[in-house]
């Protein structure tokens, strides 16, 4: 890793999370900005089939909250 990229580490550190996963987010997206239009469409397909199994009560939700706790849990 370069000088320049360390030495951004800690501020970037200290940004909350969302700040953090937005970039995290442009950052990947900027390794590959080809855009993948069947990955795309089968990623919308899916979403789409997720949500209807949600809306009809196929399945069922779990909280974020009781995900993230198991998570934190399982990998201290």
């Amino acid at each position: 890793m370069t000088e320049a990229a360390e030495k951004l580490k800690p501020a970037l550190s200290a940004l909350p999370p969302e700040d953090r996963a937005e970039l995290a987010h442009f950052l990947i997206g900027s390794l590959d900005p080809e855009t993948d239009e069947d990955a795309e469409a089968a990623w919308i397909a899916e979403l789409q089939r997720r949500f209807e199994d949600m809306q009809s009560g196929r399945v069922t939700g779990v909280p974020a909250e009781q995900v993230f706790a198991e998570l934190r849990k399982k990998y201290p």
